[in-house]
């Protein structure tokens, strides 16, 4: 089964992408999945066929690292069912993977959704995971009326080949902010400061998968890394570590890279690029272009509604906030970046 309209919307998170998705969910036409590969990861994209029971365990079964985070006390804004729990908690019955950022998202009986989800889709046939995901996501279609699907999450672009080989049909619009901005704000959110401490573990480690660490290889580890890998850890580790700017601006870059060139190699039609900056000098007629693109009417009071939500008052943050020192040291780490998005294919 091929779906009218699939696109996903890659990039480092931090970029307005959060706000893009309640835009998008804001359109009639629309079926937006926020935070639904990160929901799900890679374990959700297994080889060969899967019964429809497979498939639910792993729509159903929480996500490993969120749930470590959420029992020690770090919450990233993102997590919506936290803000209005239901039935299930981290500390008991573990919150579903779904449960956490994508159904909120659509609906304020989380719970309920995720009960339909599963009468629908236990008894599905064998079939391989993409297919079983597009058949959620035409479901999921046809449960709210919308036709046209985007799916979006933060820290996204190291998914996209996956995804791209597993709907081949699929187009991807590749969201970024400048990247001093951004990297200040990954700086100061608990999500990309916990990311920074595993990357820092794998660098040690030598460890593509914590699955491989060894016993000696923990014990090896300094007191502030080692307990980030049990089922909880104190929060001062994430909260009150001391980061060098210029680790943020680094990773930023490497996805921004990461990001342009897989754009590169796509057909024209399916891939596109999305200023954060822009979409604030420009609204409409960025979501205009962007409409278009997902191939949905942008009517005049889905723009207005679209427009009243953006907000630029974090544009120009580390320039307003950093020292000048600072602030060099920062536009260093990012110039990979810069220089990939200034030389990017069909820049004007």
């Amino acid at each position: 089964m091929t779906l009218r309209s699939l696109t996903f919307v890659i990039g480092t998170g931090r970029s307005g992408s959060t706000a893009l998705s309640g835009i998008l969910n804001s359109h009639p036409d629309v079926l937006s999945l926020n935070e639904y590969m990160a929901s799900v990861g890679d374990a959700a994209f297994p080889e060969g066929s899967l019964s429809g029971a497979e498939f639910w365990e792993a729509l159903f079964r929480p996500t490993p690292y969120f749930a470590n985070m959420i029992r020690s006390g770090v919450l990233m804004p993102e997590f919506l069912y936290t803000r209005r729990p239901g039935r299930y908690a981290a500390e008991t019955t573990g919150i579903p993977a779904l449960s956490l950022m994508v159904l909120p998202h659509l609906t304020d009986d989380p719970d309920g959704l995720l009960d339909e989800i599963r009468t629908a889709v236990v008894d599905w046939p064998d079939r391989s995971a993409a297919a079983h995901h597009e058949a959620l996501f035409a479901w999921l279609g046809a449960r709210f009326g919308r036709s046209a699907v985007v799916e979006r999450s933060g820290y996204s672009t190291g998914w996209a080949p996956g995804l791209r080989a597993a709907f081949p049909y699929a187009k991807f619009v590749h969201l970024h902010r400048d990247g001093p901005d951004c990297a200040l704000s990954m700086s100061r959110h608990p999500g990309y400061r916990t990311i920074t401490l595993i990357r820092e573990i794998r660098e040690r480690t030598g460890v593509d998968s914590f699955a491989d660490l060894t016993a000696e290889q923990v014990r090896a580890l300094p007191p502030d890394l080692a307990p980030l890998l049990g089922d909880r850890f104190d929060p001062a580790l994430v909260r009150d570590r001391d980061f060098p700017l210029c680790r943020f601006g680094a990773l930023w870059s490497e996805l921004v890279v990461q990001g342009v060139r897989f754009l590169d190699g796509l057909p024209n039609d399916r891939r596109m690029a999305l200023a954060y900056e822009d979409l604030l000098d420009a609204p409409r007629e960025e979501l205009t272009r962007l409409a278009a693109f997902v191939r949905v009417e942008p009517s005049p009071q889905w723009l207005d509604g679209a427009c009243a939500r953006i907000d630029g008052s974090r544009r120009g943050s580390a320039e307003r906030q950093l020292t000048a020192t600072e602030l060099d040291e920062l536009r260093k780490s990012c110039a990979p970046g810069t220089r990939a998005l200034r030389e990017r294919p069909g820049r004007p």
